[in-house]
């Protein structure tokens, strides 16, 4: 039982072959794939693949590097479109002022719009992060202390001590295939000590595949070889982290398990 917590089965490189790639990924064992929404028009696509599969779930949401081209997606148009039975979650949202393709202004406005959002309706919010730590850890917390919500830190790369904080607010961190990458000793490190009942697992397929597949077009069943990289690393039974980390999926995205 392995659960895909994140990825993008409408990007190129899945989506020619998304009945390939959903095949590949249940002969690996993986029961569940959360398909994330980065833009608006990608929202309907990404939700077909979720009406068409029952293992098959998925967000809406504003990825940080679009939010510039998205003023009118406000909480009202997010809530509306999380009340279809097949939304789970809210995202991917947040702050990236590593690049930069969006004002950071702006990146903010919408990361509140969305975390609103994910008051509003319960279901988690969907966070990516680089390069943002302060600014994202305050505006979590200063949303936190309004009115509490779910969330979990996507494709987690940051500080430890970024972790402890995101950990202490009470949000979930999902480890993905750069865990498995040679210089990736700092994630590492983290990935050790990271606590099991808030620890998820994702491709963010096509992106990152992780080794043995490095070089490759990822896509969800490598989350079996994130999976069994983290098991050893934390010297854990890979069954039990697998179920460990599946139930931690329905845990915090409940509306799946209901």
């Amino acid at each position: 039982m392995l659960v895909d917590s994140h990825c993008h089965l409408n990007y190129k490189g899945l989506a020619e072959q998304q009945d390939e790639v959903l095949a590949r990924a249940r002969e690996r064992g993986v029961t569940a794939m959360l398909n994330i929404a980065t833009r608006e028009s990608e929202w309907d696509d990404v939700l077909a693949a979720a009406e068409a599969n029952d293992d098959v779930w998925a967000s809406v949401g504003i990825h940080p590097h679009d939010a510039d081209q998205h003023p009118d997606v406000d909480t009202a148009k997010l809530i509306q479109r999380a009340a279809h039975p097949r939304v789970i979650g809210i995202g991917e949202t947040g702050l990236d002022y590593y690049y930069d393709k969006s004002d950071r202004t702006r990146q903010q406005d919408s990361f509140r719009r969305h975390i609103h959002a994910a008051q509003a309706t319960g279901l988690p919010v969907i966070v990516h992060m680089r390069d943002a730590e302060a600014d994202t850890l305050a505006l979590l917390g200063e949303e936190m202390a309004r009115a509490s919500f779910p969330g979990v830190i996507h494709c987690f790369t940051a500080s430890d001590a970024f972790a402890r904080k995101a950990l202490d607010i009470g949000l979930y961190i999902s480890i993905s295939g750069i865990v498995t990458f040679k210089n990736a000793t700092d994630l590492q490190a983290t990935a050790k000590w990271l606590p099991r009942e808030r620890l998820l697992v994702e491709t963010d397929a096509p992106f990152l595949a992780p080794v043995p597949h490095r070089g490759k077009t990822g896509e969800p069943a490598f989350v079996a070889d994130t999976l069994a990289f983290l098991a050893d690393l934390r010297d854990e039974d890979p069954d039990a982290l697998a179920a460990a980390t599946s139930a931690n999926f329905y845990s915090l995205f409940n509306k799946a398990a209901a």
